[in-house]
């Protein structure tokens, strides 16, 4: 499989690094999963290539303040929305690889929270000289003034299996706060997840995504050669245990109380430049 590149404009930001095997074993140790050794599971890039800004160029809420992406205005709150990985190969442990990130699009839209801004990245991860990973992710602002977003009501699950379930605490956000260079403070100081307008910690959407990737990889077939798309639709607040299920075309996210916070849907991933 292969992936057509597009051309990213001049303000793209590039980095380079080797795909070491350090950040792979802690996360899965911080899974409790088996350590890879020649091959990086898909999705688990999001611990390598990563911006690591200044203490100095951070807000107050622990986002950088220029940049790519750099806030569309002012004082707006960042969520993660979801995002597009369509993964023609896994990226070999041990080797350079590169990664171009730009902006897409950006469009205005009110959600039940009020106004909001949606700003679409776009990156491309390559190594040997070709395209191994493209992904758009989409990022959503909005105003200071504005209401948190609120999960919906219990949803009646079946029985079904397989599932994965994952123990949250504390300590765990913080940690996965760490390998993703993440500073923003509503998954790891409670008072500033409070003045943003949640009752308590909000567990990572990149998370919830990571783990419904892990389900496919564990129990389906897997991410390669195909598209992994995925929405974060409600928050999930507080320390918690979350429970992955299979959905209809791919997974979904429950949180303790039997909501639904996250889908994913797998598609062959033959899509150029989307």
């Amino acid at each position: 499989m292969s992936i057509m590149s597009m051309q990213p404009p001049a303000g793209g930001v590039v980095r380079e690094e080797v795909i070491a095997p350090e950040p792979a074993e802690a996360l899965a140790n911080l899974l409790g999963v088996e350590v890879p050794r020649s091959v990086l599971p898909p999705i688990w890039h999001w611990v390598y290539l990563l911006e690591r800004h200044r203490s100095a160029d951070l807000g107050p809420d622990g986002h950088p303040t220029s940049g790519v992406p750099a806030p569309p205005g002012p004082g707006l709150k960042r969520m993660f929305a979801g995002g597009r990985v369509t993964t023609a190969r896994a990226l070999r442990i041990g080797e350079p690889a590169t990664r171009v990130t730009w902006v897409t699009r950006t469009a205005e839209k009110v959600g039940r929270s009020g106004p909001l801004t949606f700003l679409t990245l776009r990156s491309e991860i390559s190594q040997g000289g070709a395209v191994a990973i493209a992904e758009e992710s989409d990022l959503a602002y909005r105003a200071a003034d504005a209401s948190a977003p609120t999960a919906g009501a219990p949803v009646e699950e079946p029985a079904v299996e397989p599932r994965l379930r994952l123990d949250v605490d504390q300590a765990f956000l913080f940690r996965f706060s760490a390998l993703t260079y993440n500073a923003h403070r509503i998954h790891y100081d409670l008072d500033w997840a409070r003045a943003e307008g949640y009752t308590g910690l909000v567990v990572h959407g990149p998370l919830q995504a990571l783990m419904m990737a892990e389900f496919a990889r564990r129990y389906g077939d897997g991410l390669v050669g195909r598209t992994f798309a995925y929405r974060l639709v409600a928050p999930m607040v507080g320390p918690q245990a979350l429970t992955v299920l299979p959905g209809p075309d791919g997974a979904r996210v429950l949180d303790a109380a039997g909501r639904v916070t996250a889908r994913s849907e797998l598609t062959p991933g033959n899509v150029a430049g989307s």
